[in-house]
């Protein structure tokens, strides 16, 4: 898989789970890929929810890879930027 396929499979896992995320006031946008890490943003309220850490691991991380396995680990970068 090229990484243009990686991209449009990783924005299918995120659409994916975008809803919940969007009904909850919050959203996700994909930052980038690298050495099969997935960087992403969580926007609205999931920025400061206590479990936001869960939502990632449970929910993000296993949409990703369930449409990516190559893909080791998912990175909020929020809390950085």
């Amino acid at each position: 898989m090229d990484s243009q396929e990686l991209t449009a499979t990783i924005e299918k896992a995120l659409d994916e789970i975008r809803p919940f995320l969007i009904s909850d006031g919050g959203n996700i946008s994909l930052v980038s890929i690298i050495d099969n890490v997935v960087k992403v943003k969580l926007a609205g309220t999931c920025v400061g929810c206590s479990i936001n850490q869960m939502t990632l691991r449970n929910g993000v991380e296993a949409s990703i890879k369930k449409y990516a396995p190559q893909i080791e680990k998912v990175i909020d970068i929020s809390s950085i930027i």
